[in-house]
């Protein structure tokens, strides 16, 4: 049994990791904005009011996991606003950035004393963060972020080698919830508008 720490843990993909994370008998620290009822009837514990853009909000987390060493951190919140080229808006870029690359970043260097030899961490990126794969433009914010994620990440294998700590960047393909609007087609198209 191992202990996993996942943010945004409240619905979709952090939902269903911490669903068969419990399932099969692993400790799960469920972290996000707000928690909903299908991740309060999980009966696992849940850190909530956390919010990856703020350095006071990561340091409460922290203080309250109290130095619970952590096998697996899961870095999969993120959000998804619509930007094209005929409507950009460098605001909502910047928050993207700050949530779905910086935000994991914060995160994890916050929880580098609750790592230990062999803990591992998980990137959760996507294929719109590829960049020989776009091939429709658009959501100019998601894009990017997710490929400064990737770099994080990579950087991240590189500083933690000596510690034994490895990093997987993980892209999970399209897959049907509420950031994707429940679609399972057009696996590289622009995502629903301003979806959080």
């Amino acid at each position: 049994m191992g202990t996993y720490l996942v943010t945004g843990a409240n619905r979709g993909i952090g939902l269903e990791y911490c669903r068969q994370l419990k399932q099969r008998g692993d400790n799960v620290i469920a972290v996000c904005r707000s928690a909903s009822d299908e991740l309060e009837n999980l009966g696992v514990s849940v850190e909530t009011d956390v919010e990856l853009s703020s350095n006071e909000s990561v340091a409460k987390l922290v203080q309250r996991l109290d130095g619970q060493l952590i096998d697996i951190l899961i870095n999969n919140a993120g959000i998804v606003e619509r930007i094209s080229l005929d409507h950009l808006d460098l605001n909502s870029i910047r928050r993207q950035f700050e949530v779905n690359a910086i935000g994991p970043l914060r995160l994890t260097e916050a929880l580098l004393s609750n790592l230990k030899k062999g803990s591992k961490i998980i990137m959760m990126t996507s294929r719109m963060g590829s960049i020989e794969d776009n091939t429709s433009g658009g959501s100019y914010g998601y894009r990017m972020s997710k490929v400064a994620l990737s770099m994080a990440g990579k950087s991240l294998s590189q500083d933690l080698k000596s510690k034994e700590i490895a990093v997987a960047i993980l892209h999970p393909g399209l897959v049907k919830t509420r950031m994707t609007g429940f679609t399972d087609s057009g696996s590289n198209r622009s995502f629903p508008p301003s979806q959080k």
